[in-house]
């Protein structure tokens, strides 16, 4: 039997309009996370009928953002797995993948405690956490970064760093595409100034042309 005419458009524009609502979630949140749901169903271009569909509620929207941010955080991770590198090089590389990431997910930092839970932003962040912490435990035994603090204790640290500076990145107060953040963190971790430079230009190009559409002309 066939399906009704129309089935697949509307399944279509249910998938366009849930992914519509949580971009547009990830932007006004950032703005103001107190928003209510009625605005931010405005704000998406949808009536409040069609975002309570897709989301019964602000739970089940940051639980559906959280999830997302999951799957990006993971992904970036793998990206930014290259095990055989130098650790500085290994950390900037790091620092670079996830910086786009944090900044789409920066504002469920804000939603944390209050509304998400630490333990469910803990889930979202525990993968890089555990990739960062293998870099410095790495770079700090091959001589790279201080050895002054364990390696968990200086990964938490750069972390914090690094949240806030994506703060203040929400704030206007700080813009940065990525860089500044990866050489304050290879500095902060033990690299000397003008070698942090370096390599965060060096991976930086190389992440850039890995990023890069291999046919942009579309020919």
């Amino acid at each position: 039997m066939s399906q009704p005419v129309g089935r697949v458009p509307q399944r279509s524009n249910a998938r366009s309009n849930r992914a519509r609502i949580l971009a547009t979630a990830r932007q006004e949140l950032g703005r103001n996370p107190d928003i209510t749901l009625e605005e931010l169903a405005r704000a998406s271009g949808v009536v409040r009928r069609t975002l309570f569909g897709h989301f019964p509620g602000r739970a089940a929207l940051l639980e559906a953002l959280a999830e997302e941010a999951a799957e990006t955080f993971q992904a970036a991770v793998a990206r930014g797995a290259e095990p055989a590198e130098p650790a500085d090089r290994a950390l900037a590389r790091f620092s670079l993948s996830l910086w786009p990431v944090g900044d789409r997910y920066r504002m469920l930092l804000a939603l944390a405690h209050r509304d998400l839970g630490a333990e469910r932003v803990t889930e979202v962040l525990e993968p890089a956490r555990v990739r960062a912490t293998a870099i410095v435990e790495r770079g700090q035994r091959d001589g790279v970064f201080h050895p002054h603090l364990p390696p968990a204790v200086l990964s938490a640290a750069l972390e914090g760093m690094t949240i806030a500076l994506l703060e203040e990145v929400n704030s206007g107060a700080f813009e940065d595409d990525g860089a500044r953040t990866a050489v304050a963190t290879l500095i902060a971790a033990g690299v000397p100034e003008k070698q942090a430079h370096t390599v965060v230009d060096e991976v930086a190009a190389e992440v850039a042309a890995g990023a890069a559409p291999e046919n942009p002309t579309g020919t």
